[in-house]
């Protein structure tokens, strides 16, 4: 039997992110309040007040899944599930389009979900990179190297979790060329998508590209709506058909009210007052962190994300990154999360779509560790 790899980074969520008082380990916006995302209309909520709680569609009700293939050219609610976030996602798409012994292609550094799931499960996984000297561009010879007629999925995160980085048009003509190369499917997770930091134009699905795409997309990063727990898988018919089996074994259904709160925040109406929003507090809050960085002269050095409300920082600094983030939680009462969990030490994934209010004093508790781990070192 596979040893089981746990989800490292998840772990230490669960363990820390309720405990400490400042949690800038999230890689959304900050959350909406019920009250924002009705808006005071007295219609939505005795809407709200006169739902049957019973079960809904199992696929997802079909007001919602009309607003999600509204964001996907050429796909209609025919080619849309709805599951718990895009965590269930991207866990039963693996798990319905691979077996044991077949090959993944992963790019790295990612949200390592399906990561551990291929390890979990017994995939041959080979890997693909970003290149941090190169501002996190895709190095193109990796992934020619890594993708072989053994590979039957690439797992892609665009715009990228941790770095922010949103691959270029040719990046994803290169991808796409690859998988097409040995008939590989796509597996992209675009949770990021509509969290631009340096444009408002809507970073492009990989859905549509190729015949082999399934795209996954949740409300908890762009939307700042985690605490609904939906997602969804976007994929071609048959596909999603198979998918869907899978979620009939693990979860059936997201909730009756989270599925009618989904479709209204994905409403024409009501989606870009949320990408709006969610813009606006990574705009400011870049700025935030840029200055705090800036005040520590080279202790930090950062590739600056386009996307997502996270940062993901190196620091010159004589500590391992777990050791610098558990001290943190311990001593600051303030949440990081460590670049080991992405596989690359000395850097920490800082999140900055935040209230100032909220991200300038845990920044201050993070400088105050800094000057006693230098003060140590002297």
């Amino acid at each position: 039997m596979t040893e089981f790899q746990p989800f490292l980074l998840e772990r230490m969520m669960s363990k820390y992110e309720q405990l400490v008082e400042y949690n800038i380990s999230e890689s959304g916006v900050y959350p909406v309040f019920l009250k924002e995302l009705l808006d005071g209309d007295s219609s939505r909520i005795e809407g709200l007040l006169g739902i049957s709680l019973n079960y809904p569609h199992a696929e997802g009700i079909p007001e919602l899944r009309e607003h999600i293939a509204a964001l996907y050219p050429g796909s209609g609610p025919e080619n849309v599930l709805v599951t718990i976030g895009a965590a269930e996602a991207n866990y039963i798409t693996t798990h319905t389009l691979l077996q044991r012994g077949d090959g993944i292609s992963i790019i790295l550094p990612n949200y390592m979900q399906i990561w551990g799931i291929a390890k979990n499960i017994g995939l041959s996984v080979s890997e693909f990179s970003l290149q941090e000297d190169q501002s996190w561009a895709l190095d193109r010879d990796e992934l020619r190297k890594s993708v072989s007629n053994s590979t039957r999925l690439i797992a892609v995160c665009n715009p990228n979790n941790p770095t922010g980085h949103i691959l270029t048009e040719s990046e994803m003509d290169d991808i796409v060329t690859a998988a097409d190369r040995v008939g590989a499917w796509i597996l992209a997770d675009e949770v990021y998508r509509g969290a631009e930091r340096t444009t408002d134009v809507e970073t492009p699905s990989f859905y549509g590209l190729y015949d082999k795409v399934v795209a996954t997309g949740s409300l908890s990063k762009a939307y700042g709506i985690p605490g609904l727990r939906v997602g969804w898988v976007v994929a071609p018919v048959e596909r999603i058909d198979d998918i869907w089996a899978r979620h009939e074994y693990i979860t059936i259904s997201a909730g009756m009210l989270d599925n009618h709160l989904a479709a209204l925040a994905l409403s024409p109406e009501v989606r870009p007052r949320l990408i709006q929003r969610a813009r606006d507090y990574i705009r400011k809050g870049y700025v935030v962190l840029e200055e705090w960085m800036e005040s520590h002269g080279d202790t930090f050095s950062l590739t600056a994300p386009e996307a997502a409300a996270i940062a993901f920082v190196r620091y010159n600094l004589d500590i391992n990154s777990t050791v610098l983030s558990e001290r943190l939680c311990n001593e600051k009462s303030v949440y990081i999360v460590p670049g080991d969990h992405f596989g690359i030490d000395h850097h920490v994934r800082i999140s900055f779509g935040l209230p100032h209010d909220y991200l300038v004093p845990a920044l201050d508790r993070i400088h105050d560790l800094i000057m006693e781990l230098s003060s140590q070192a002297e």
